[in-house]
């Protein structure tokens, strides 16, 4: 028993390895995930006292325990007990796939990450980029929203911009959960994006199952009072309007309701850019017909490094204004019975948030161009200058600089990005000009139909000017 042994030095490495592995699984990894924990437990205990709406335990829950609970949830019990017999594979196998499907959309949220990472990220590439300008914004509803209440942001899709500025301008109320596409479940972006917690969905499953695993999520998460965004257009605007909406992860939500118990509150949220960065490929894949697009990696690595050589040698003024507005809270128990309540609901949303997208510098001057025929500046002040005075009975936020600057700001933009040339003090519009300006102008186009109407009425009222 006290004789050595004589060991090969890989054997001997390969021994020590696994002492260092046992030791480390059963004393340190635990002490250490501990420590972590206690850590970020301090850390929700103090952003809880500073958030409008704190943080419920159903967001803080790990992963593996979610994951667990929905798998065993009644509902995908029967939905994998359906799928086997549908396409008669065993039970196990169904299983498997529905936990696959659960991995693959439940995320793993971590404050730490969101609040410190995240948000600073978010805030820093904004202003980084653009002038971020708050919209209409009626506080003290806001603020008055019921506590107990579930709150559901509802946005209007322009920019994949959308996530980073949401997240800006709420992370002082709230931790978003955001339903992100398939564009994001790329590694080592989907691990961030799950952190921050967001969850991913398929737009295009026709699997029954998938759509079981993904409907309870949902549902469970608005049961526990998860804060989220939603975009019910289903994806990025082609042409610059406010889409008709997609009625699923709305459905989940709706349907679930019975009311009696925790209640939904919808925010409108409306989006609205003086440059999408997007814009030319969105505009592509419109004409297209493929909502499919995926810019060349050359021209990505082409972009980012012409924008950091403009920012280092002082030649980029950014992409002008960003612009986010919120709309009247639409509260789901309002809503008495109707078999078509989810249809109900979604338009009614969609309606709210177009009455308040932002109007901007670009899409007025776009429209003067595009819509009104203008050619010379002071064509496209004066159309500008008679936006401005068609707008002011709807009561919204409007550019508060003086015309003139405003339209020279603009053309001076268009003309960088080959848009417009002037010649002789008259503007051409040159190359793919026309289907980029026609897609800012649509941005606004329902607000003159909407302040044609108004007028045609005889209302009027005060203007609220944007700063």
């Amino acid at each position: 028993m006290t004789q050595p042994v004589t060991l090969p030095l890989w054997a001997f490495i390969l021994i020590l390895l696994f002492a260092v592995v046992t030791f480390a699984s059963n004393f340190l990894f635990p002490s250490v995930r501990w420590f972590f924990r206690k850590r970020a437990e301090r850390l929700v205990a103090q952003l809880n006292t500073r958030l409008q709406r704190p943080i419920e335990p159903f967001k803080l829950a790990h992963r593996y325990d979610m994951i667990q609970r929905l798998l065993y949830d009644p509902a995908i019990t029967k939905a994998i007990v359906d799928h086997a017999r549908e396409h008669d594979v065993p039970e196990n196998v169904a299983f498997e796939k529905a936990k696959n499907y659960a991995r693959e959309i439940v995320p793993s949220f971590s404050a730490t990450a969101y609040f410190t990472f995240g948000m600073r990220f978010a805030r820093w590439l904004s202003r980084m980029l653009y002038r971020v300008r708050l919209g209409s914004f009626d506080r003290e509803a806001l603020e008055s929203l019921d506590k107990d209440a579930t709150v559901i942001f509802v946005m209007n899709h322009r920019s994949n911009m959308d996530y980073v500025l949401v997240t800006h301008l709420v992370s002082r109320a709230s931790a978003l959960s955001y339903a992100v596409g398939e564009w994001a479940r790329v590694w080592p972006l989907s691990a961030v994006i799950r952190a921050l917690g967001a969850y991913f969905i398929r737009r295009r499953s026709r699997t029954a199952l998938y759509r079981s695993v993904l409907a309870r999520y949902v549902q469970l998460a608005t049961e526990g009072g998860v804060t989220q965004a939603i975009f019910p257009e289903g994806g990025l605007s082609l042409n610059g309007q406010v889409g008709s909406p997609k009625l699923g992860l709305l459905n989940y939500i709706v349907s679930n309701f019975e009311g009696g118990g925790r209640d939904v509150i919808f925010v409108p949220v409306a989006l609205n850019y003086d440059q999408v960065i997007e814009d030319r490929f969105l505009i592509k894949a419109g004409k297209g017909g493929n909502r499919r697009f995926r810019p060349p990696v050359w021209t990505v690595i082409s972009s980012v490094s012409s924008y950091f050589w403009r920012r280092l040698t002082g030649q980029f003024r950014g992409f002008g204004t960003a612009s986010v507005a919120f709309g009247t809270p639409l509260t789901l128990s309002s809503f008495g019975q109707n078999e078509d309540l989810t249809s109900v609901v979604a338009q009614e949303l969609m309606q709210r948030i177009r009455t308040v997208v932002p109007v901007l510098a670009a899409p007025m001057v776009a429209r003067a161009i595009s819509h009104n025929g203008a050619r010379t500046r002071d064509e496209i002040s004066d159309a500008v200058g008679a936006m401005i005075n068609d707008l002011q009975p709807m009561r919204m936020p409007l550019p508060k600089r003086d015309v003139p600057a405003i339209v020279s700001e603009t053309l001076n933009r268009f003309s960088q990005r080959h848009l417009v040339a002037e010649e002789n003090g008259h503007v051409q519009v040159i190359r793919d000009g026309g289907d980029v300006l026609s897609y800012y102008a649509n941005t606004i186009a329902h607000h003159f139909a909407d302040a044609a109407q108004t007028q045609s009425d005889g209302e009027a009222g005060p203007v609220d000017v944007a700063t």
